[in-house]
């Protein structure tokens, strides 16, 4: 069930869970708070895009960890806000009602208002787990501790891992291609890909083209020849928003580079609206998306889920459903209480399998441990940056190649003429 933005603006989704018969229940109710005895997880997120899969996917958790009898004798119950995440004042008020009015014990939200919602949660002395890759939200723990010791990055590296995530694993792109010239094209201010140029150059990598565009443009021309004229032999790109005219173009033009990077949407939707010309095409994604088993626990997931919600799960799925079904519960089973200081203690201490990661372990200041790829495999266990390769309708892992291997897959390239010829 998914609420619209009007509803969720008034209405309150909660999971209740008759533990006795082991059956879920929802409950549509006005703001009061709940007399049970309850652990309230509140999710700001955008109802109406993607982002609604957060909640989606803690839903699920929840509903997974009542059915085997809740956490020290208690119950998990989702409360949802809708965050449209285009007005910093309307994500501030979904965060507010979370807060106030219904009374959640941890945060999952604040993505587009990072600092205003780190504030407001240290104010409350709630946890607070964020999905953002600002350096300055961890970076803030460093600077006063005893502060903002409650915020968690949610999922995700921070800009600093990201921007040379996305960057090393051209090394290993050179390696399979002995391709050296790169354009780079992110939407204007990408932050994440603010030093990948001067890094890549300081690999031995010749930077022939860097450009930005208007986010939402959907018409490249201008963009493709400008790149194919630099000679380029990879374009590193981020689009999402307007990928489906970008990968076409791509496709349609014939251009003589291979796309690599975080292009188009990570859902098998993507091939039928590319009509197939999302082929070839390469981009970051997490990979339950994909559907490759990075760890025992992604699979189960991704059915649970699609037997659930009757779609694929994004990466905002992944991130609600492990923090609630691994990270949360564990943690509170570890601390014997909510109580916010012994549950800040118990999380800095987290070390578990994840969906998306083998060993989901924070640093000292709260960020997610982030593994490094290369030949002998070294810190696969930790968060990884993976890129899958569209090919005949499917998502390949094509990095790290370690994943890629063993898999059997190979990266492969479009068949009209480029310098793989």
């Amino acid at each position: 069930m998914a609420l619209t933005k009007i509803q969720s603006v008034a209405l309150l989704a909660v999971i209740v869970v008759a533990g006795l018969v082991g059956v879920s229940a929802y409950a549509i109710l006005g703001g009061q708070d709940q007399a049970s005895e309850t652990i309230k997880i509140g999710i700001a997120t955008n109802l109406d895009t993607g982002y609604k899969q957060r909640w989606q996917g803690a839903v699920l958790a929840a509903e997974e960890v009542n059915a085997e009898g809740g956490v020290l004798g208690r119950q998990f119950e989702i409360v949802v806000e809708d965050d449209s995440g285009n007005d910093p004042l309307d994500s501030k008020n979904a965060l507010d009602r979370l807060i106030s009015l219904h009374k959640a014990n941890f945060i999952l939200g604040g993505s587009t208002i990072p600092f205003t919602a780190q504030e407001r949660c240290a104010d409350e002395n709630i946890i607070l787990f964020c999905e953002t890759y600002a350096n300055e939200f961890t970076q803030r723990i460093v600077d006063d501790y005893d502060r903002y010791k409650g915020s968690f990055r949610a999922g995700l590296g921070n800009e600093t891992s990201a921007t040379y995530g996305i960057a090393d694993s051209l090394l290993t792109l050179r390696n399979y291609t002995g391709f050296n010239k790169v354009a780079i094209l992110p939407p204007r201010g990408m932050q994440i890909y603010s030093g990948v140029g001067d890094y890549l150059s300081a690999q031995g990598f010749d930077i022939v083209y860097q450009n930005s565009f208007t986010p939402g443009t959907v018409d490249y021309t201008s963009y493709f020849a400008g790149i194919e004229a630099s000679g380029a032999e990879i374009l590193l790109a981020y689009v999402k928003f307007g990928a489906v005219p970008f990968v076409k173009e791509y496709h349609d033009r014939q251009s003589p580079f291979i796309i690599w990077g975080s292009t188009g949407s990570m859902m098998d939707k993507f091939w039928e609206e590319t009509g197939g010309k999302c082929e070839f095409v390469s981009l970051a994604a997490s990979p339950v998306v994909a559907g490759y088993p990075i760890t025992s626990k992604t699979l189960p997931f991704r059915e649970a889920y699609i037997e659930r919600w009757g779609e694929n799960p994004n990466q905002h799925a992944a991130i609600g459903y492990d923090l609630v079904r691994f990270i949360l519960a564990d943690a509170i089973r570890r601390a014997g209480t909510i109580e916010t200081e012994a549950m800040v203690a118990a999380l800095e201490k987290t070390d578990i399998e994840t969906t998306m990661t083998r060993r989901h372990v924070y640093t000292s200041d709260h960020d997610i441990m982030v593994g490094e790829a290369g030949p002998n495999r070294p810190g696969e266990d930790y968060l990884l940056v993976c890129l899958f390769q569209w090919q005949n309708g499917e998502l390949v892992p094509v990095y790290p190649q370690g994943i890629m291997e063993e898999v059997g897959a190979t990266y492969v390239y479009p068949p009209w003429s480029g310098p793989w010829d």
